[in-house]
């Protein structure tokens, strides 16, 4: 697992604009039916990834017009909560991420969620480029932190190591610290 200073890894340095997979009407990506994003591209190489093979920035296709206007159209189903970010890392794909969140906001206000995971932390986020803190600023929910393998445990609600929080990003940025998500069942089993 590797561990970058603030700014370190830029989406503009990194990012190739691909998309590992796209996958509407999920169950597991977060609370309701959601529209998964997973784009390409991950620095983070947490031991035991599960999406390993997307970590390759070269990995899946181009992002396009046509995959954007399939997914605004997708989330216009009354019974979709929302979308999903996940990869490798959306915040090292700003470009892709915020180019679709804007246009979500843009087409439906708050009415669809958007929840993102991240190998950052929320705190590490905070000392980060603006476009990763403009994209922070958009999310509903973010899982954060590295997956780690010594502390796995898949009966958490939406993540897979006792170290990673779900977090109320809007909450926490006028509170200037993390707070964790109010439908969170086990935040109690949260480990630092």
């Amino acid at each position: 697992m590797r561990n970058p200073k603030p700014k370190e890894w830029t989406a503009d340095e990194w990012s190739k604009n691909r998309i590992a997979d796209y996958k509407p009407f999920m169950f597991v990506d977060g609370e309701g039916v959601r529209c998964s994003l997973y784009v390409s591209g991950c620095l983070f190489a947490c031991k035991g990834c599960f999406n390993k093979a997307i970590q390759n920035f070269n990995y899946g296709e181009p992002y396009s017009i046509e995959l954007e206007n399939q997914i605004l159209n997708d989330l216009s189903h009354d019974h979709v909560q929302g979308l999903t970010l996940l990869g490798g890392e959306p915040f090292l794909n700003t470009q892709v991420c915020l180019r679709l969140v804007n246009r979500v906001r843009e087409v439906y206000g708050q009415q669809k969620d958007i929840w993102s995971w991240s190998g950052y932390t929320f705190e590490e986020l905070l000392e980060e480029t603006d476009d990763k803190l403009d994209l922070l600023a958009k999310i509903d929910v973010l899982v954060d932190g590295r997956f780690e393998l010594a502390r796995r445990d898949l009966t958490l609600q939406f993540r897979g190591s006792s170290n990673q929080r779900l977090i109320d990003v809007q909450k926490s940025l006028v509170a200037h610290q993390a707070v964790i998500w109010d439908k969170c069942i086990d935040a109690s089993r949260y480990t630092n």
